[in-house]
Parts: structure tokens; C-alpha cells; sequence
């Protein structure tokens, strides 16, 4: 006797047409999450597939030229704004028959092109980049082999992948601009060290250009950290000891504001009276009342979303270029309230 087990290895994607009693074609829309299918078609599908105990086989979906994964390449996992994308991404796949599959590329060239060639080899359907190291000419390359969206990576308009950003110029004037009206003056500005990155060199265009139209030029300063805790931590000492300490700073990201707080409470100053602050990203973590942390909310989620909703439409055989631009807000909070 054949066991259950043994049974549903066999079932194919004819079976389950049959058992439903649509086509094959309709069975791989459902699939794919194709549009104009139908909840009904759908709900159908699905029983149908439940029923049999039908998986597709990753191999043979490659062998046909789709295997329902996809890549999302991270530059860490210590950001939370990172799970604020991950989770607009999983909302858009929920549905759908997809898998994600993560990489990590530690903001390094190097590793990061390796895990896109591995994903590559592994005939992913598509790959979403997340903060990426790769020049223009290397991601429109990498867009020739599979369809690819980036976020937060700003490219021409005439390129062969998708991009997703939020408007960094705009959030890093908003920092600014609220600061100097809560009656700060000598606003410094922690960024990134990072030549590749175009999401830094804006947000370091965004901060001169507000610190120039309110008059405070003289009061330009920028300070570049790295990305592990031990780097932004020797910076963030480093800046807050000098005789030349800001009134306020606005940060490169809420994990750097967030270790801005507690170097300053350890070295006792008072925040906001001693050092105000301003973060980017607005993830959970800014709203702890330990932090308070007023942040430039750039919606990761729907960031996550739009990218996956490019990407399908790039798998569906989209080839026109398309670019979002998220406007972003002020949530102001404890951490830069008025100066008294």
C-alpha cells in the first residue's frame, strides 16, 4: 500500500487543476498571485492544493523558469528599521506562494556580491536590496540577470531596476529646521562613513542646506562613524568630550541616536537642557520613555511594501524603470524639547 506521504510526493500541479476543475494556467496564477485572479479562484486553489497536500518542488519550478523565492539583502541585523521592511515585504507575500530568503552583507562590497551571486545561482524569481554597497553600473548588471528593486539607494531615471527611497534631503531638513525653532544653534550631525552610500551623501546635503538658510554655516559639523556599536560608541565619546560639544545632534540613524543617549546619561549631561537629539527612522525604540526620542519617521514598512510590489510587477515582465519617493515626517519628542 502507497503511504499518504508517498502520495502527496506524486501530486503535480495537474492534479491539483483537476481537483479544483480549472486549467493548469489558472492553478499558476494562483500560484504566482497573478493579476485579476479572483478571491474565489483563489480560495479554491488553495483548498484544492490543502486537500492533495501539494508543495511545489523548488527544482521543478526552476526547471520551469520560476521557483517562488526571494532574495532581500540586509546591511545588518542590529537596525530595527530593517524589521520595520522585512515586515512591509511579508505583508505584500502573505498571500501569495513566494518565500523570502535573507542575506546579510554586512555593508561590505565584497560579501554583499557574493550573497547576490548566490541568490542568482539559486534562481530566485527576484532580489530586493536593502541599503546597498554596489555602484549604479555593477546594480544595473546585476538587474540583467534578475529582476531587482533597491531601497534606499538613489540611481537616474533610465536604469533597469527599480528604486524605493524615502526623500533624505527633505527628513534631514526637517531635523533641522526643529531643532533651530526649539532654540538650538550649534546643531552638529553624526552620519555614516560610507563613500557608496547616496541615502548619506543627501541626508549630509539635507543638514548644510538648513543649517545655510537659517544662517548657522559656522556652525556646520559633521561627524562619520562606522556601523558596529563599538565604532559609533569610540565616535559618539569622542564628540561629546571635546570642548566643541553641539548644543544638539542630529543623528544618522535612531540606533546611533539611541547610543548618543546613553553615552551622554552615563557621562552625566541632561538631555534635552545639555544635548538635544534627533534620530532617524522612528523605530520602536524612540518611543520607549527611557529614550523619548524625537525621530524623522521614513515609513519602512511601506518602503517593504512598495518594493515587493515593483518586484512582482518586475517578475510579471515589467521593464519601464519605476521610482517611489516616501515624504517623510517629524515625531518630535522628549529628546529635543524647547530649550528652557
Amino acid at each position: 500500500m502507497v503511504s499518504d506521504t508517498a502520495r502527496r510526493k506524486n501530486i503535480t500541479i495537474k492534479d491539483v487543476a483537476a481537483d479544483a476543475h480549472v486549467s493548469v494556467a489558472a492553478v499558476s496564477k494562483v500560484m504566482r498571485d497573478a493579476y485579476g485572479v479572483s478571491d474565489a479562484m483563489r480560495e479554491k486553489v488553495q483548498a484544492s492544493m490543502d486537500r492533495l497536500g501539494y508543495r511545489p518542488k523548488a527544482s521543478a519550478r526552476g526547471m520551469r523558469g520560476q521557483t517562488f523565492t526571494i532574495g532581500v539583502v540586509l546591511p545588518d541585523l542590529r537596525n530595527n528599521f530593517f524589521a520595520d521592511i522585512l515586515t512591509g515585504i511579508n505583508a505584500a507575500f502573505e498571500r501569495t506562494q513566494y518565500q523570502l530568503l535573507l542575506g546579510v552583507s554586512q555593508s561590505t562590497v565584497a560579501v554583499e556580491g557574493a550573497v547576490i551571486d548566490s541568490m542568482i545561482d539559486r534562481q530566485m524569481d527576484g532580489v530586493v536590496l536593502v541599503g546597498t554597497t554596489e555602484n549604479i553600473d555593477h546594480l544595473s548588471d546585476i538587474a540583467t540577470e534578475i529582476p531587482l528593486v533597491a531601497i534606499g539607494h538613489r540611481a537616474p531615471p533610465r536604469v533597469a531596476f527599480d528604486t524605493v527611497n524615502n526623500d533624505d534631503r527633505l527628513g534631514a531638513m526637517l531635523a533641522v529646521e526643529h531643532l533651530v525653532e526649539n532654540g538650538y544653534q550649534s546643531v552638529g550631525m553624526l552620519s555614516l562613513s560610507s563613500s557608496s552610500s547616496t541615502i548619506v551623501h543627501e541626508r549630509e546635503v539635507g543638514y548644510r542646506q538648513a543649517m545655510q538658510v537659517h544662517g548657522l554655516e559656522q556652525h556646520v559639523s559633521i561627524t562619520r562613524t562606522g556601523r558596529t556599536v563599538r565604532e559609533i560608541g569610540l565616535s559618539v565619546a569622542r564628540l561629546l568630550r571635546s570642548p566643541n560639544r553641539p548644543d544638539a545632534l542630529f543623528c544618522w540613524s535612531d540606533l546611533v541616536a539611541i547610543e548618543v543617549i546613553s553615552i551622554a546619561t552615563e557621562m552625566g549631561l541632561s538631555i534635552p537642557n545639555d544635548l538635544a537629539i534627533v534620530g532617524y527612522d522612528n523605530t520602536t525604540h524612540a518611543q520607549y520613555a527611557q529614550n523619548s526620542l524625537t525621530s524623522i519617521d521614513q515609513s519602512g514598512e511601506l518602503l517593504g511594501l512598495q518594493a515587493a510590489r515593483y518586484l512582482f510587477e518586475r517578475i510579471e515582465g515589467r521593464t519601464t524603470p519605476q521610482h517611489f519617493v516616501v515624504e517623510p515626517r517629524l515625531v518630535p519628542r522628549r529628546s529635543s524639547a524647547p530649550r528652557n
